[in-house]
């Protein structure tokens, strides 16, 4: 059980990945809206990444906190958890918006 946050991290990795290089190109449109769409869309998907990252790593420090006694160590492990799921969702609002952008320059 110990390698699934980092099974779970590796999917969300490659599926963000898979998303950056199988993004569409606009055809038509203003292509200053596309590279904004795309920038942020880009920006979004390394904040889930980082966000990902340090719940994993906030999950890790909170248990080795706890098998350990260390209070301190538990509670910033609980913190970084806590900024991960922030960057995790902030990364989804980018996410939309980026898709949104690319929707409405295609109307």
């Amino acid at each position: 059980m110990k390698a699934l946050p980092w099974i779970i991290a590796g999917v969300a990795f490659g599926a963000a990945a898979y998303y950056i290089a199988n993004t569409p190109d606009a055809s038509y449109g203003d292509p200053d809206v596309e590279d904004a769409a795309a920038q942020s869309g880009v920006w979004g998907s390394k904040q889930r990444i980082k966000g990902t990252g340090g719940s994993v790593l906030g999950k890790a420090k909170e248990g080795f906190g706890k098998a350990t006694g260390n209070e301190d160590l538990q509670a910033e492990g609980v913190g970084d958890q806590v900024v991960g799921t922030v960057k995790d969702t902030v990364g989804k609002a980018a996410n939309a918006v980026s898709s949104t952008l690319h929707d409405l320059n295609r109307a």
